[in-house]
């Protein structure tokens, strides 16, 4: 049994990340900033919960002293939100998207990575990233570009950390069906069919494609490897 604190997860992606170690037999923790929805999450079987602000140095050292070591840090905290062409797009605007999706993840990554190599734990860190990193989408500039700086920080942190046995990884999703993208964008409806066109595949990313990306990733069968970022996109990147 293994300890593993998944990021941001409240929300449907970390949910269903928890749900594919639980029942890999591992224990899980679920750190979120938003209480009311963490709450929620508590009602998960097998799973703690602890508050956690990831932009907030102080928030992550209270949130790591409670958990306690950590042998899995999954980094799924992020803002996916705020949008705006290239043209229209705020710099403050930008820099709370990176504040959340770089700085959060690299706090995260630094604060956990440096408590496993006190601990002599040859840990797994996963990133989730975006295949937006690699392929532009109008309007989506800034969260993508989030994303690129997620994908290089993943490979800095595995070069330095190889040596103490941590691996680092990220899954790069394309549109994930959680309940909310599916509010948002209902079957049917011009927004969904437009994703759906891009998609070799057909269909967005399920849920448990994402989170078995992310088990497989942090577990045995992926022991030698370390510094990519997985696409699971249904073939996106091939158009």
């Amino acid at each position: 049994m293994r300890s593993v604190l998944i990021t941001g997860g409240a929300g449907g992606i970390g949910r269903g990340i928890a749900g594919a170690f639980t029942r890999a037999g591992d224990a899980v923790v679920l750190a979120d900033r938003d209480t009311d929805a963490l709450a929620e999450a508590a009602r998960l079987p097998g799973v703690r919960t602890v508050p956690l602000e990831i932009t907030d140095p102080e928030s992550v050292t209270a949130a790591l002293d409670t958990i306690g070591p950590i042998e899995v840090l999954v980094n799924n905290a992020g803002l996916l939100t705020v949008h705006g062409r290239l043209l229209e797009l705020s710099a403050a605007d930008l820099e709370a998207v990176l504040r959340v999706n770089v700085l959060g993840t690299f706090r995260m990554t630094q604060q956990v990575a440096a408590r496993m190599v006190a601990a002599g734990i040859a840990g797994r860190i996963v990133n989730i990233s975006s295949i937006g990193a690699r392929q532009p989408t109008p309007g989506m500039g800034g969260y993508e570009s989030s994303k690129a700086a997620v994908d290089a920080l993943t490979r800095w942190a595995a070069i330095e950390l190889a040596e103490h046995g941590i691996l680092v990884n990220a899954v790069a999703p394309g549109p994930v069906l959680t309940e909310s993208l599916a509010a948002a964008m209902p079957e049917g409806s011009a927004q969904r069919i437009a994703w759906q066109r891009r998609i070799p595949l057909g269909g967005l990313a399920p849920v448990d494609q994402v989170a078995a990306a992310v088990l497989f990733l942090a577990g045995p069968d992926a022991a030698h490897i370390t510094g990519t970022s997985l696409p699971v996109d249904g073939g996106q990147l091939l158009g």
